[in-house]
């Protein structure tokens, strides 16, 4: 029978997150920070509703399930929507159902956008994703040439945009890491306009997920902390990505650019330097995460499989849940079209919003976006 123990991550010992760490170690599909103690602790810091579900069997520690309990029993991935990878952190054959560490932990629905599950724990429910990775195996000017093989025309004209901006606008330049608050700053900024712009929730806005990358960039010790990586043309910004590392795997949540420079295609004149600046930073994975970006597919030649669903417990309260979740399924709620955009705006806001106020200006947001969107659409046409 399992025993399930529910505590904040401010409460784990040195010994649970020791022990956390080896079944990180031991299993490739688990190295992402984003799926360590030191993520869920720094999340903590900032959600007094962070969780982590504590696995045991007879005194033995068999997994951990970091968290957010929301009313209802509805448990969410620890730091969402920045959780771009999450699970149930365990040993090989742990022996033990998802659902049944739902029910131990009276919980009644786990929800997942990018599920990591080697194990097989949560018995494949949900829709399979790609994320993408840029691991090069050798050197990096290999990888680049492959990348270049694979893409001649287009990495030809982003190389002339690179010698282009270089003659109009000054030397270009990669800092990795970027130390430059002001830099941090600028990029959040951007960030947060593109946002608006494109009418897609303002995940930046909350202040949990401020102080959280506040934190985490002003971490520039230990296996686990934040890296800012800057493209400068001059002395000007024109593009960058911030993120998380632990060891040698980096997860960039934030890239932007600078507006200004729109007509070179800084984004795209950033990876080569990146990918190129990888070996000096000690990093093997540059993890961009779930999504179908037309940029991760050009230079992430690595893809592995997340999942997008939700798993129940066998209980009342799970079995109500199962039945929320099969109807928004069979209205499309998983697909591409109408409902599935409507379904994941609707998570976006409840999963980052934390008051009721933030829900309804979220969803304030979301129907004036829609206006926005749509208003372009017949300008266009």
């Amino acid at each position: 029978m399992l025993d399930v123990e529910t505590l904040h991550p401010s409460r784990l010992t040195s010994e649970d997150t020791a022990l956390w760490r080896d079944m990180m170690a031991a299993e490739p599909a688990f190295h992402s920070p984003l799926l360590g103690p030191d993520f869920t602790q720094a999340v903590g810091r900032v959600r007094e509703d962070a969780r982590v579900a504590i696995i045991r069997r007879a005194g033995e520690t068999l997994g951990f399930l970091p968290h957010h309990r929301r009313s209802g029993g509805l448990a969410r991935a620890i730091g969402s929507p920045l959780s771009d990878y999450h699970g149930i952190v365990s040993r090989p054959d742990p022996g033990f159902r998802a659902e049944d560490v739902l029910r131990a932990a009276d919980l009644s629905v786990f929800r997942y956008t990018g599920l990591i599950d080697p194990f097989g724990v949560f018995g494949g429910v949900g829709e399979p994703q790609s994320a993408f990775v840029i691991a090069p195996e050798g050197a990096s000017d290999d990888y680049l040439e492959t990348v270049r093989a694979a893409s001649p025309k287009k990495i030809k004209n982003y190389r002339r945009l690179d010698h282009k901006l270089g003659r109009e606008m000054g030397e270009v330049r990669l800092v990795a890491p970027d130390p430059s608050r002001q830099a941090f700053d600028l990029l959040i900024a951007w960030k947060r306009e593109q946002l608006q712009r494109t009418g897609l929730h303002d995940f930046l806005r909350p202040a949990w997920t401020n102080g959280l990358l506040v934190d985490l960039f002003e971490r520039r010790t230990g296996d686990f902390q934040g890296l800012m990586i800057g493209l400068y043309a001059g002395d000007e910004l024109v593009a960058g990505h911030f993120g998380v590392r632990s060891g040698s795997v980096y997860h960039p949540w934030i890239a932007s650019t600078n507006p200004a420079f729109g007509a070179w295609s800084p984004g795209q004149l950033f990876f080569p330097r990146a990918i190129a600046a990888m070996s000096d930073l000690g990093l093997t994975h540059y993890d961009l995460g779930p999504g179908h970006d037309h940029y991760k597919r050009t230079y992430a030649l690595t893809q592995v499989t997340a999942m997008d669903g939700a798993v129940t417990a066998p209980s009342v309260a799970g079995r109500m849940a199962s039945s929320v979740e099969g109807a928004w399924t069979l209205a499309g709620g998983r697909g591409p079209g109408l409902v599935g955009k409507l379904r994941r705006r609707m998570d976006a806001i409840a999963s980052v919003e934390l008051t009721v106020g933030g829900r309804m200006r979220g969803l304030v947001d979301a129907v004036a976006g829609q206006s926005r969107r749509r208003n372009g659409a017949h300008e266009a046409g």
